[in-house]
């Protein structure tokens, strides 16, 4: 069965031998190559031309994790502290992370199941949506192509609107950078304040708010949009994720605007066509990419509980997004909905979902919320500061948004600690989580029924 299946790498004599003793799984290769590109990334940027004030490597460390996983929390201000260089490769480490990371998952997730069952080589086909392993190759260039005329279509608005305001190469400098961390759903940003100082710019605002919605609904439905066009024949899977989408991104922005219209040290100090254009960037940020366009420290309370809740449901699957996932969500909620209507089946979009998907995405659910839980208590007991704040910083690292009140850097070691491992965790573990459900073996051995209690 070997022999149908694509070759990446050439064999050598031995190789397999070699492959079947170290036994290498999937998640354990994704794991291990991006913590070698973090270990890459904190050298260079620990590196005394990577800062205007040489970073030490704990520093280089936390914003190399924060690079690789698309998060944007930082430790230094990129605008003011970090050299070209080191710029530069703090860009590289975010385009590698976000479009190589779905790139590399894909290939890992199907090319290396040459060592394991056919059956399961079926079912990671099923997982990304492809009916043949020779297809993968073409996935992966598929990726790249989407991915660059994107970028470099917004780049080149970004570059024509800032070439009013500034010099063509700081324009064109700040456009690439700006459309590299903004379709990987990274928040760095050149200027200060993230995009305060751009929030009342509609071409700036709708640019950039375009390029997080297309880097977070996952290159699987920008593919199917991009093959079909017409709403009809596009799959069900493509439909539920660009409504879900579009329905939290309006919620969002509803909620923001509402409660914050009148807050005089957020929206209330803007005009209604300002507040109008902050509050949807934020919203379409949150979920996702964590820029900024107004102070979060000096939201109402209730502004951000729904900021964080949010950022935990996250974008799409195989995206530059992290958190639980739009679909995991429709799913679950999908789930209620039939056991409300006493319904054998979870139906959605006319289609019936399997069993297997409504346990993936309860596991998942449930292993995100433990995980957050634990995270907030342990900072708790390592800081002095409002629940809120700790809240509000441990979501936006394992949903890898990026988003702070200002005390990243404030922080102790070990919460600093903890949060890479958040957004490390954040960005492999709901993949990683996949990979272990999908590759699950079937149990011969049959229980009797037993009559547990819920509710």
């Amino acid at each position: 069965m070997r022999d149908w299946l694509p070759t990446l790498i050439p064999r050598r004599p031995g190789a397999h031998h070699r492959n079947r003793t170290l036994g290498a799984s999937p998640p354990q290769v994704l794991a291990l190559g991006f913590l070698g590109l973090i270990v890459v990334g904190a050298v260079l940027l620990s590196l005394p031309q990577a800062a205007v004030q040489r970073l030490s490597f704990f520093e280089a460390l936390f914003m190399a994790t924060s690079a690789v996983t698309v998060s944007g929390l930082a430790v230094v201000d990129p605008a003011s502290e970090l050299t070209h260089f080191g710029q530069i490769t703090l860009a590289l480490l975010v385009q590698i992370g976000g479009m190589g990371f779905v790139t590399f998952a894909v290939i890992a997730a199907i090319t290396m199941r040459k060592r394991i069952s056919v059956n399961q080589q079926a079912l990671a086909l099923e997982a990304f949506n492809q009916t043949s392993v020779s297809r993968i190759r073409d996935t992966a260039l598929q990726v790249f192509k989407i991915a660059a005329l994107i970028e470099l279509s917004a780049a080149l608005i970004l570059f024509l609107r800032w070439l009013i305001d500034m010099p063509w190469t700081t324009a064109l400098y700040r456009a690439l950078f700006h459309s590299v961390t903004a379709f990987n759903n990274a928040g760095f940003s050149l200027f200060h304040d993230s995009l305060v100082p751009v929030s009342g710019d509609l071409i700036v605002v709708m640019t950039l708010s375009g390029l997080i919605i297309l880097g977070g609904i996952g290159f699987t439905v920008l593919a199917d949009v991009g093959q079909k066009w017409r709403w009809r024949n596009l799959q069900a899977y493509t439909k539920l994720i660009l409504i879900g989408t579009l329905v939290l991104n309006l919620i969002g922005f509803a909620a923001l605007w509402l409660l914050e219209m009148n807050n005089p040290n957020t929206l209330g100090m803007l005009g209604r066509a300002d507040q109008a254009l902050a509050a949807w960037m934020q919203s379409a940020a949150t979920r996702t990419a964590g820029f900024t366009t107004m102070d979060l420290h000096h939201l109402r309370d209730s502004t951000q509980l729904v900021l964080i809740l949010l950022m935990l449901i996250g974008g799409g699957s195989l995206s530059t997004a992290s958190g639980i996932k739009i679909g995991t969500l429709i799913v679950l909620l999908a789930a209620v909905r039939s056991y409300v209507r006493q319904r054998q089946e979870v139906v959605l979009m006319d289609r019936t979902v399997a069993p297997e998907t409504v346990q993936k995405a309860l596991a998942l659910f449930l292993i995100t919320g433990a995980l957050y839980f634990a995270s907030v208590l342990l900072m708790t007991l390592f800081e002095d500061l409002p629940l809120i704040s700790i809240l509000f910083e441990a979501a936006s690292a394992l949903s890898t948004t990026g988003m702070s009140h200002g005390i990243t850097d404030k922080l102790s070691t070990p919460s600093q600690l903890l949060l890479m491992i958040l957004m490390f965790t954040g960005r492999l573990g709901p993949l990683t989580l996949v990979y272990t459900l999908a590759t699950r073996k079937r149990s011969r051995i049959r229980y009797p029924e037993g009559n547990f209690q819920v509710g």
